[in-house]
């Protein structure tokens, strides 16, 4: 082996293989070479190259939400920088533990009309839990400092809830020496986490002198105790839990179809619905709905579970945030509060959720049936994930099955994020990978698709309407004059020869005959090869089709 002879270069390195880091993904450059020959050279780390920088760092997104641990991400100085942005706002928000290693220029250039200079420490702002911008090692005292810098970093990406980092590694020239065979023994710093917790009994008084409890679980990872946790505290007590599919949380105690039938409920019925109390925990929340009626309808009591601290007012009636974990947290609530004989507030919920069904499945060929059909016959444990706007809303009019695991970028909501994430993800993943996308976002994440061949394990259904669907049914865009060409981005693209040129097999559907002949060969996982399904739709009928069946909810009452 053969690794850098640049003292900083190796410290980086060498505490990220102590801190069990497995995954680097690098981008291509001289500036960083030092750093990729290091990282390349060591059999310790899976190295991925992805050339494009932002695509390299939502493919690590997709690898941390697989394997559930942190990656790096390596890119060489200037702009490459400022690509990997989105991918560390997205990570801040979803509280995954993305480490940035960005080579850099010597700081005497910096500002000085050298090429690709830019001032990177610091560069992400507030977006990530820590920036450090090594020394140049010339003496013990820096090789110290410049250990404790990295350590510092590491430790603060999984300290409390896990974030970004940056990690700046100014490397001067000669760049290419490459003579040193091992990498240094290292100080690593072991942390040892805190698990908090807090006195249950306040809020188990609270919670025995209020009714009409609410309980909104955001988006997190699947967690089957959890699920029992808050199943024993339904039983118990008379709340309810709202769910939706990022919430990786089913039971039939549960409710999720809460966004349809609160735009179907009567005005005059709201307030027997409104909750006194609200505990939230998990991430976010898609239901905007949701977030309007309890804004408008403000409970007394709003408590947010949170390990990270930061306090989340999302309904603007905050009264008490608790830094512990919700596991914990809802286990002690559960065993300690006392048993509510009538479930006066549940039932009231529960009989108005058992109103609303699914789309039928006779309604017209559009967005929604398409997705209805391949929800239907998903396999068992399958890892999903959805892309943001109208896929995840489309998605939620459907049931969940238990046994899925539900993956989207809602951090941020960006739609440039799904594909070169979902490609990440099946990179380490051993099973097969779902996705469901509209062709905007699809279209827009294109250069994932660069270098595949290897991949064998990625579904995509697309939905390809010819524009941006969602913008088609907002409210007060309807007739603006910029909707088509400006704001939904109308076009005629197909994905056929995309698809072709990555190596994939390209499957479509027109109609309900050709969808269902191809969603039999989209979800057959004895196929070893990657394939997508592109279903073509018909904006003006899928808009129609949603707002009927909105129409229809309207009617049940």
């Amino acid at each position: 082996m053969s690794f850098s002879v640049k003292k900083n270069v190796l410290q980086t390195v060498a505490l990220i293989k102590e801190s069990g880091i497995k995954h680097i993904v690098v981008s291509p450059g001289s500036r960083n070479a030092p750093l990729l020959q290091t990282f390349s050279q060591e059999e310790a780390f899976n190295c991925q190259v992805i050339v494009d920088e932002r695509n390299a760092g939502f493919h690590a997104l997709g690898i941390i939400q697989s394997e559930k641990k942190p990656v790096v991400v390596c890119c060489t100085s200037g702009s490459a920088l400022l690509n990997l942005a989105p991918a560390v706002a997205e990570a801040y928000y979803q509280q995954l533990p993305l480490i940035v290693v960005s080579a850099d220029r010597s700081q005497e250039w910096i500002g000085q009309m050298d090429g690709q200079t830019i001032p990177q420490p610091g560069v992400f702002g507030s977006m990530v839990k820590k920036a450090v911008s090594l020394p140049e090692i010339k003496d013990g005292q820096d090789e110290w400092f410049c250990n404790r810098l990295i350590n510092e970093a590491l430790i603060t990406s999984m300290a409390g809830a896990p974030g970004p980092v940056q990690i700046n590694v100014p490397i001067s020239e000669p760049l290419f020496d490459y003579s040193v065979e091992k990498l240094p023994e290292v100080r690593h710093v072991n942390f040892a986490p805190v698990h908090k917790s807090v006195d249950i009994l306040p809020f188990v008084d609270k919670w025995n002198g209020l009714s009409n409890r609410m309980i909104i679980v955001g988006q997190k990872i699947k967690s089957p105790e959890l699920v029992i946790a808050l199943e024993n505290l339904v039983k118990r007590g008379d709340c309810v839990v709202f769910t939706e599919y990022l919430a990786n949380a089913v039971s039939p105690l549960f409710i999720s179809n809460f966004d349809a039938w609160l735009y179907a409920m009567p005005e005059e019925q709201k307030a027997n619905f409104v909750p006194a109390l609200v505990i939230t925990l998990g991430g976010h929340i898609v239901s905007k709905r949701l977030k309007q009626f309890l804004r408008v309808n403000n409970p007394e009591n709003h408590w947010h579970l949170t390990q990270s601290g930061e306090v989340a007012d999302l309904f603007q009636s905050l009264t008490d945030l608790i830094e512990t974990d919700n596991l914990r947290f809802i286990n002690d609530l559960s065993n300690s509060v006392g048993e509510d004989v009538n479930k006066t507030y549940y039932n009231l919920w529960k009989k108005a959720s058992d109103r609303v069904g699914e789309p039928a499945s006779e309604i017209p060929f559009s967005d929604i049936y398409a997705v209805g059909e391949f929800l239907k016959v998903l396999p068992k444990g399958a890892a999903l994930h959805l892309a943001n706007s109208s896929t995840v809303r489309n998605a939620q009019l459907y049931d969940q099955d238990a046994s899925w695991e539900i993956y989207c970028n809602r951090g941020t909501n960006g739609i440039e994020s799904t594909l070169p994430t979902v490609v990440g993800f099946a990179s380490v993943y051993k099973g097969i990978t779902y996705l469901i996308t509209g062709d905007l976002s699809f279209f827009y994440g294109l250069n994932a698709l660069w270098n595949i061949g290897h991949i064998k394990n990625l579904r995509i259904l697309l939905i390809n309407n010819g524009g941006g669907g969602i913008f088609h049914l907002l409210p007060g865009l309807g007739n603006a004059p910029s909707l088509k060409q400006y704001v939904a981005a109308t076009h005629t693209t197909d994905a056929k020869k995309w698809v072709q040129a990555s190596g994939m097999k390209y499957l479509s559907a027109k109609d309900k005959e050709e969808l269902n002949e191809s969603l039999t060969i989209l979800v057959d996982e004895t196929i070893n090869e990657s394939m997508l399904l592109e279903v073509t739709t018909d904006m003006e009928i899928s808009k129609q089709v949603f707002k009927e069946y909105y129409h229809q909810l309207k009617l049940i009452y």
